[in-house]
């Protein structure tokens, strides 16, 4: 995937990966290293020059509608409450539109639900301005999730949270994940956050990004937060972050 035409800056090339169904899969590399390209190729935000990426069975060719996304910064409209926030998705999408106006309590009651799932109960009528940045990033996992999406990307959701706030939010992904049964790809710079997180880790070279190696994390679930003071924890995160080092220097 190269921007800026043919003399332009080549972001990916060379990247292949397979996450299966039902999996949670995080990618970790060096920054630059066109992790947040994948999550534009698998969304369908940008269509790949060559090769073809596939979801759901399905090659992408245009933005994927099946697909849940949450950024680092929740971008929450402040003019709305946080339950008009979590509903938003389905009134821009015209196929979620027709369905909001047909059954519009049911989505409101789904709505309520999520967010009693991520501790929010009793917050759908607050505003943004009236919620901390950890209580807005669990107000934009709802909103992802709203239309049930079979795929979760994850684009660095929780770093610009403090460490207390966002260990709180792992493990509400982890809750989530055991429960919807939902693919999840992650996309972070935390190693422990991928290691504690994921069934699978994707190590990216420097750009042009490609896959350097992948790990099977081999704790059980469901882990809890402790399993960091583990050795085999720490000697995981330590192989990561070695490799990472070994992607800058190549590069």
């Amino acid at each position: 995937m190269r921007y800026g035409g043919s003399a332009g800056t080549l972001a990916v090339s060379g990247l292949n990966l397979t996450v299966d169904k039902g999996e949670f899969a995080a990618v970790v590399g060096p920054s630059g290293c066109g992790k947040s390209t994948l999550m534009k190729l698998v969304t369908g935000l940008h269509i790949p020059q060559k090769g073809n990426v596939i979801v759901a069975g399905r090659q992408v060719t245009e933005p994927v509608s099946i697909v849940g996304m949450a950024f680092q910064n929740p971008t929450m409209l402040p003019w709305r409450t946080t339950l008009e926030n979590i509903l938003l998705p389905l009134e821009i999408v015209e196929k979620h539109r027709r369905r909001l106006r047909a059954h519009k309590a049911e989505y409101v009651a789904k709505a309520e639900r999520l967010l009693e799932i991520v501790g929010l109960k009793g917050f759908g009528s607050k505003y943004p301005w009236q919620l901390s940045g950890g209580m807005q990033q669990r107000a934009n996992l709802c909103r992802a999730l709203i239309h049930e999406p079979e795929l979760l990307m994850l684009d660095e959701p929780f770093g610009a949270l403090d460490a207390f706030t966002r260990e709180e939010l792992w493990c509400v992904i982890r809750d989530l994940h055991a429960a919807q049964r939902v693919t999840i790809i992650l996309v972070t710079h935390d190693l422990r956050e991928a290691t504690f997180l994921a069934d699978k880790i994707f190590v990216m070279s420097a750009r042009p990004g490609r896959v350097l190696a992948e790990h099977r994390v081999p704790f059980a679930r469901p882990r809890q937060l402790d399993i960091m003071y583990d050795k085999g924890f720490n000697d995981m995160v330590q192989e990561l972050h070695g490799e990472i080092a070994q992607a800058r220097v190549a590069a």
